[in-house]
């Protein structure tokens, strides 16, 4: 019986560490494509230009190129964090 409740209570541990890792929030930007680089996308919304990294785990579904409307999916990822 002990076995049994320590491995609910591992299983519990387990689906709680999944559930934050996938709450980390998403964002989107839609617009019309103004330049593709191997290392980024500049799209426009409104009258900003936004400016996106990409690396080879970036996924393109469809034919990218400028003037194409895209839509784009991103996370906000800190690079480097500086304690004063």
């Amino acid at each position: 019986m002990r076995r049994i409740l320590v491995c609910l209570v591992a299983l519990a541990m387990l689906f709680a560490v999944v559930a934050t890792a996938a709450a980390v929030k998403t964002y989107q930007v839609t617009g019309p494509v103004l330049e593709v680089r191997s290392d980024a996308i500049v799209v426009q919304k409104g009258k900003d230009r936004w400016e996106l990294a990409r690396d080879a785990n970036t996924k393109v579904n469809g034919n990218l190129k400028v003037g194409a409307k895209v839509t784009i999916e991103y996370r906000m990822i800190a690079t480097n964090v500086v304690v004063k």
